[in-house]
């Protein structure tokens, strides 16, 4: 049986054939993709083996397309409650137990109420008890610390951590595409 279209969605690269982003992937949806292939702004890499049909033409649904104008990426990365979890591994930072991103939560480690900010170097990753555990209280008086110092990571940083959590529809014609740019071991 023939996958339906909204199971197969494009991955996006740049025009240097890395994906646009890697959390989140940058991906597109089949129509955006069909309409990027028709405005000439993407070339096909690889398609589907679904093909959709218009009165006047059929097409295989492009499964990787690379950008033909080069986007700059942004050297640092945006503060999302996402990537504060990306950056902390998805794991808790006072009782350093990983979880889904459902079961996180992200605490401030100077309260606002103490005068903490929200930004990368007052915010972690905490699971919902922990963070429950903690209050309005500054670490020392919770006798709480977070395991790793919080920072601002860098974009690199932040994909280095995304590869280690695929997403969980990878199609194998991803595959080549996703991990090329990526450090080989030496040794």
């Amino acid at each position: 049986m023939l996958a339906s279209p909204e199971s197969c969605p494009a991955l996006v690269l740049n025009a240097d054939f890395r994906p646009l982003s890697y959390f989140p992937l940058s991906v597109w949806p089949w129509q955006e993709a069909v309409k990027a292939v028709f405005l000439d702004r993407v070339n096909i890499l690889s398609n589907y083996e679904r093909i959709v049909h218009s009165p006047s033409l059929s097409m295989a649904l492009p499964s990787v397309v690379s950008l033909k104008q080069y986007i700059p990426t942004s050297r640092r990365p945006a503060f999302t409650r996402f990537n504060v979890f990306l950056r902390d591994r998805f794991t808790c930072q006072y009782c350093g137990l990983r979880h889904s991103t459902e079961h996180l939560t992200f605490d401030h480690v100077v309260p606002k109420s103490r005068g903490g900010e929200t930004t990368w170097r007052n915010v972690v990753a905490a699971c919902e008890p922990c963070n429950l555990r903690k209050g309005g209280m500054l670490p020392r008086a919770a006798r709480m610390y977070p395991l790793q110092a919080p920072m601002e990571p860098t974009v690199k940083q932040l994909q280095a951590n995304g590869r280690a959590y695929p997403p969980n529809f990878l199609h194998e014609s991803w595959r080549d595409y996703l991990y090329w740019d990526s450090e080989l071991e030496t040794g």
